[in-house]
């Protein structure tokens, strides 16, 4: 190696959430000792996280590096950019750098955690630059489902690296706000070291639809309603609740909201002016009893068929307020995430048994995605025209498709990178290589636990819930080691007792003959007795009914 090359500037990236997967969204830049973080976001539990909350990040690099955690920027205000900061924060107080309804959002998060005094939020607007240790990072607009939406240019002494955040190309946006090209032609223009770009929507060839596609569909279906109109949507979707109330003000509807997290978004979006509502147009839902119903709209949560959402209770029958008639038209503005069909269409299947009409196809033009499909990619890649190229946010094999596009505008393959959670990827200004690997993985959230909750918890989870729990409590007399009461059998989730009372019997005799046997080899230590009781009964049950319950015996002493 020359000796210039050895003493080459380097600038790191290290992804920790978001590659080769939707979601709990995390990046390290490092340079020197200095480290900056983009995005802090959380996902959602898979089916086998039994019990679990939410999925975040394991960050435990940087609390191993906390001296050079200088900030902490937020792109928007999406779960999956800024649903981990409540617990990253307890552990690392540093300034958190977003848009204002942006850290808004964060700041209701933070609040309903508890731990909202000692957050330093710095509010920045697009087109602002911030000097944060030693990189200076501007702040471009960009469109998404989700107003107050930022790209990056972080610019290093070893180059510019940008990061287009989650993103599409709307060129007729609700809030008159269009993607910022020429900041993005510019950096192109000055020469960008790195890209980072948005891969959710690489497999979508053309263009994705703009917001207000959505606005003529609203405008359609009211026009048409005979009586109540009930739409579920993404809360954070602003844009999109603003064409909701714009359109039931046209035909003269007054609007409730229902679900809290809707609920809590209206009131911020109010407050901080990115909702514009005619006057007597919001009312509370008690009030929608007085109205006639084909002078009501009601907005709700639940678009994702979840379970306590208000959607869901109502297409239950099961909700304090609301229950669905006849000729009610029910909207579902959104596209079931990947995982919850399931849900959405047992709520659809619901909602038609009880007379609605729904609109819940991305066919009947409820919904246009907030991700840029493949023309759109293509576009910031010939604005931008980076050195080397990182697809981020997205499944592998959108990673992968993200990189061929890139192949196909003429970046070299060699300075493309396809990367997972925790590898270091090392550029100086003519070269980039992955280089190391640092921890990157889940950390479970269930309650007030973080990261309590591993691979064992989740395996033993997942056999009581299949097979159930068998307690079996034994006495022992203390001087002589001798059975004094017992063996008693209490089971859960196994079999139902009054109808197994021979198979427990035959346990009992089972766990008595096993006790007998330590006794003849004078067998007084505990564990030794539990392992046996344990090993003998998961035989004989496994013979007996093919279940394997998890078995727990307790030994007591008198």
């Amino acid at each position: 190696m020359a000796e210039n090359e050895k003493n080459e500037q380097r600038v790191y990236l290290i992804p920790l959430g978001g590659l080769g997967e939707i979601g709990k969204n995390m990046m390290a830049i490092r340079y020197g000792n200095s480290i900056l973080v983009i995005d802090c976001g959380l996902t959602f539990p898979e089916d086998e996280m039994l019990g679990v909350d939410a999925v975040i990040p394991d960050y435990s690099y940087l609390l191993e590096h906390r001296q050079m955690v200088k900030g902490i920027i937020v792109t928007h205000g999406h779960e999956d950019h800024i649903g981990a900061l409540p617990y990253v924060l307890k552990d690392l107080n540093v300034p958190v750098y977003g848009t204002r309804l942006t850290l808004a959002l964060v700041q209701a998060k933070l609040k309903e955690q508890g731990n909202v005094n000692g957050a330093k939020l710095q509010m920045v607007k697009p087109r602002d630059t911030v000097r944060i240790g030693p990189f200076r990072v501007e702040f471009i607009h960009v469109s998404h489902s989700i107003a107050d939406t930022v790209a990056l240019a972080i610019h290093t002494p070893v180059g510019t690296i940008v990061h287009t955040s989650d993103f599409k190309i709307d060129y007729t946006p609700i809030d008159g706000e269009v993607f910022d090209f020429y900041k993005f032609a510019q950096l192109g223009e000055e020469g960008v070291l790195v890209l980072l770009s948005d891969s959710t929507n690489v497999e979508r060839p053309g263009y994705t639809m703009s917001e207000r596609v959505v606005g003529a569909t609203f405008d359609e279906v009211f026009r048409q309603a005979r009586e109540r109109i009930i739409v579920a949507s993404f809360a954070s979707n602003v844009h999109r609740l603003q064409q909701i109330i714009s359109t039931a003000y046209k035909y003269n509807r007054k609007v409730a909201v229902v679900g809290r997290s809707m609920i809590n978004v209206v009131n911020i979006a109010l407050e901080q002016g990115y909702l514009d509502i005619p006057e007597n147009t919001l009312v509370d839902l008690s009030e929608l009893a007085s109205l006639p119903k084909n002078r009501t709209v009601i907005i709700s949560t639940g678009s994702q068929g979840e379970p306590m959402s208000a959607l869901t209770r109502i297409a239950r029958n099961d909700h304090r307020q609301i229950e669905i008639v006849p000729g009610d038209t029910v909207i579902i503005s959104a596209l079931p995430i990947p995982g919850n069909e399931k849900l959405v269409a047992r709520t659809v299947d619901q909602l038609f048994r009880q007379g609605a009409d729904v609109y819940h196809e991305a066919i009947d033009g409820v919904h246009v995605s907030g991700h840029a499909s493949q023309e759109e990619l293509k576009l910031v890649l010939s604005l931008v025209k980076p050195k080397f190229f990182v697809p981020v946010h997205g499944e592998y094999r959108m990673l992968i498709k993200h990189a061929r596009l890139a192949e196909e505008l003429g970046i070299p393959p060699e300075n493309i990178f396809v990367a997972e959670n925790g590898q270091v990827l090392e550029f100086t200004r003519r070269k980039g290589a992955i280089t190391g690997r640092v921890p990157a993985g889940k950390l479970l959230v269930d309650g007030l636990g973080v990261g309590d909750v591993g691979n064992i918890v989740l395996r033993d989870r997942k056999q009581l819930a299949q097979d159930g729990l068998l307690i079996v409590v034994v006495t022992l007399s203390k001087e002589t080691g001798a059975v004094v009461a017992g063996p008693d059998i209490v089971s859960r989730g196994f079999v139902y007792v009054r109808e197994a009372e021979e198979l427990l019997e035959e346990a009992k005799e089972k766990v008595r003959q096993t006790l007998d046997k330590c006794e003849e080899r004078r067998i007084t230590d505990w564990a030794t007795i539990k392992g046996n009781i344990r090993d003998s009964l998961s035989k004989f049950l496994f013979e007996k009914t093919r279940r394997r319950p998890m078995i727990l015996p307790i030994i007591m002493e008198v």
